[in-house]
């Protein structure tokens, strides 16, 4: 029998990638508001903490020339296809998977060094791009999964996993804005 961790890896692929679809799509609407209007303040901005406004004028927010959002759009896009696919009986192959082995890899990297930027460079959190980096992880973590599935420990404690690194990005994000978390208590 297959374990579970890899019978729900189409589900998180085809969930995940469409809200992370749906957040990179939100960010790029926003960031091109924000370029005909320098002084629009995007949905996003809440309070000095959660700003989007100000990650997006960083150079950070366009490390490759272009808007980061995009390479979600493109990204998730394809996640979301390969969740529809298995879920509709296709069998991917191997090359197939190890390709989006490849590219969840890339993009769980390229969101740790969001994340870093965000809280150590920047000084302030994107709501919509906190929902990226959590869906990042979870493809990343699940197509891992799905490609390791014969035989492994980490399969039957999946959850865990992802339960350890979500709770070590919100003790980082408590620890670099405690300042501000402990004004409003």
């Amino acid at each position: 029998m297959t374990p579970f961790a890899t019978r729900v890896t189409p589900w998180v692929l085809l969930i995940g990638g469409a809200i992370g679809l749906l957040a990179s799509l939100t960010l790029t609407i926003e960031k091109i508001k924000l370029l005909k209007d320098f002084s629009y303040i995007p949905t996003c901005s809440i309070n000095p903490v959660l700003s989007c406004g100000s990650i997006m004028k960083t150079p950070q927010a366009d490390l490759l020339g272009f808007p980061n959002p995009l390479l979600g759009i493109v990204g998730f896009s394809v996640v979301v296809t390969t969740g529809v696919a298995v879920l509709g009986g296709a069998r991917l192959p191997r090359w197939y998977w190890l390709g989006l082995q490849g590219g969840s890899l890339l993009g769980v990297l390229f969101v740790h060094w969001l994340m870093y930027q965000s809280l150590y460079v920047i000084g302030a959190l994107c709501p919509y791009c906190m929902v990226v980096w959590a869906v990042t992880i979870a493809v990343f973590w699940y197509t891992t999964l799905h490609n390791l599935h014969k035989g492994r420990a980490v399969v039957r404690y999946h959850s865990v996993v992802l339960v350890v690194w979500y709770a070590a990005i919100a003790a980082a994000v408590s620890q670099a804005f405690w300042d501000y978390w402990k004004t409003l208590v």
